[in-house]
């Protein structure tokens, strides 16, 4: 059975207000991200990432939206029970009744905010980030999944995952995998097909790991919506080997999200989607080391890809 490890599963559809840890705690290169729909009956609400997950926490940054007919976002800090000094942008980047998605990224000079994959605002770290430990979220708010990414987790039975993930890259898409394919190697791709519908055109997409010097495809799994089949196979020296179609669930749909890990082990690939196992891929060629590229197309649209 598989058991995604601390800070790589998703959550999806919490309550509001909600409290959450992050495992091991923030550091430069992590980021958070957050989905979710304003409500068109909405006062003000808040993201806190703070230094515990009780009430009275210290708060190294306090990100607060307020519709009150003067639209502002204010950002602050909280420390032993006394705010800082406010700042505020009458810059609203939410709209009521719209979707929305936020990346808070962390890195040594801050926090740098992006709204539906626009800068929007940095706020200087005045707490030390690595006392940011919980994830707080309150007010008028729907929020559909919340996902802590990056840091670099070496050893034990996590993953190694490092460097910045790329958010909205366009597809098609290519990208050379930092430092090779090796076992436990995990690339996870949050993706929606067409965001919120797939088009009556849309027919299948694919992911490749590929061997750069030779082009041969170590593993090309191509989920295929018209035929609802999810189909695996290798391409080496040209020639396509024999397809795999069995799975354990088919969770690709139409205008729907899923979270996506591919990991590489010494004898397979195995491929987890929305945090239960779809399937495995045995190695067929034989030096996975050598994979360094990984390819996206079709009809996908990825939010963010990270190694």
């Amino acid at each position: 059975m598989f058991v995604a490890p601390p800070g790589y599963q998703p959550v999806y559809n919490p309550s509001i207000p909600y409290v959450g840890p992050i495992y091991g705690g923030l550091r430069s290169g992590m980021s958070v991200y957050i989905q979710g729909v304003i409500p068109h009956e909405i006062t003000r609400f808040n993201i806190n990432l703070q230094c515990g997950e009780f009430e009275g926490s210290d708060i190294g940054f306090h990100f607060n939206p307020r519709f009150n007919g003067w639209d502002k976002v204010v950002f602050n800090s909280c420390q032993d029970g006394q705010w800082g000094s406010e700042e505020k942008t009458h810059h609203m980047p939410f709209s009521k009744g719209d979707a929305f998605e936020m990346v808070i990224i962390i890195n040594q000079e801050g926090y740098q905010v992006t709204v539906n994959g626009r800068d929007f605002h940095m706020f200087k770290h005045r707490i030390p980030v690595e006392r940011v430990n919980a994830l707080q979220i309150g007010g008028d708010v729907s929020i559909q999944t919340i996902n802590v990414i990056g840091g670099c987790y070496p050893g034990g039975n996590l993953p190694v995952m490092c460097g910045q993930p790329i958010y909205n890259p366009p597809v098609p898409y290519s990208s050379m995998i930092p430092g090779g394919m090796s076992p436990k190697k995990t690339i996870e791709a949050w993706c929606l097909y067409q965001r919120g519908m797939v088009p009556l055109g849309a027919n299948r997409f694919s992911i490749n790991f590929i061997v750069g010097g030779s082009r041969d495809i170590a593993f090309h799994m191509n989920p295929r919506l018209r035929e609802r089949e999810v189909v695996r196979n290798s391409m080496i020296g040209g020639s396509w080997g024999m397809e795999e179609r069995e799975i354990s669930i088919n969770p690709f749909r139409e205008g729907e999200y899923f979270d996506m890990s591919i990991r590489c082990g010494n004898q397979r690939f195995k491929v987890f989607v929305n945090g239960q196992h779809m399937c495995d891929f045995f190695h067929r060629f034989q030096n996975y080391n050598q994979i360094d590229t990984v390819e996206l197309e079709g009809d996908v649209q990825i939010s963010y890809v990270h190694f």
